[in-house]
């Protein structure tokens, strides 16, 4: 899993150095022709344009740096979790009727090897269960139910890293930008009579990050609540597919008791 996570890190990153690479050329022109984002008024003064992408990534600094990186772990995590995070992943087709029919030859030991054939959610399940055949169907449901909360747990703790980042993300956002107007209005403060437009550079500067920041952390956020409520989903939808696989041994078992009572009464 790491290498796969390596290849789409690389993957991701290989056009992201082009795209700065592009924007440092926009910026250092070889000529002296006016850059392309300046607009010529009829005063003969010039004024910056639009922004583009690579005057955003130079004007975020080191900050802008740091956001960018945790982006790309956003965005690999996120890859990461679309691949695993699925019903065929979580519930190999043919698991559990399978096991439902070694469990009905009472095959229990080969029940057990169809489940460690098929590493899963829902074979983590049937193994617990499978682990209390012979003490009551009591045992096994509620050794299903542990593992089940123990699988939506790790489950869970995987994607949280979404959440972190999503929290962090607009705080660095803000710290670059309370830093940038800091050095903003230490420049104004130093200068005899300054205008307003010798200010203005500085600010929109600063509020770069806070951009930036806002920019990875809806994304992030908005990926762990899908994720969240997919592995809510998933786990009940597993949960009762397990129940089912065990509903004609839970049969089988009362049966048994009431033959078994019925012939102590006579």
């Amino acid at each position: 899993m790491m290498h796969v996570l390596r290849c789409v890190l690389w993957l991701i990153l290989s056009p992201g150095i082009l795209w700065v690479g592009s924007g440092m050329n926009t910026a250092f022109p070889q000529d002296e022709a006016a850059p392309d984002n300046v607009v010529t008024v009829r005063t003969g003064e010039s004024r910056p344009g639009p922004l583009d992408p690579g005057e955003l990534i130079r004007a975020g600094g080191l900050i802008g740096f740091l956001i960018g990186l945790l982006s790309l772990v956003m965005v690999a995590l996120i890859i990461d979790h679309i691949l695993n995070i699925r019903r065929h992943t979580l519930m190999p087709p043919g698991l559990a009727e399978e096991v439902h029919r070694r469990l009905g030859e009472r095959d229990i030991e080969g029940a057990r090897q169809v489940c460690e054939e098929h590493p899963g959610f829902l074979s983590r399940l049937l193994a617990a269960g499978l682990a209390e055949v012979g003490v009551g169907y009591a045992g096994i449901e509620k050794s299903m139910e542990d593992a089940a909360v123990e699988q939506s747990a790790r489950l869970y703790r995987r994607i949280e890293y979404l959440s972190v980042i999503g929290t962090i993300v607009p705080m660095l956002g803000l710290m670059g930008t309370v830093w940038g107007m800091i050095q903003a209005f230490v420049e104004f403060e130093q200068k005899a009579n300054p205008q307003v437009s010798e200010l203005a550079p500085g600010i929109y500067r600063a509020l770069v990050t806070t951009l930036l920041g806002l920019g990875v952390a809806v994304p992030s956020l908005s990926a762990f609540a899908i994720f969240r409520n997919r592995i809510d989903e998933l786990a009940a939808e597993a949960t009762l597919l397990a129940e089912h696989v065990f509903a004609d041994y839970r049969r089988s078992i009362r049966k048994k008791r009431h033959t078994d009572g019925e012939s102590i009464s006579s």
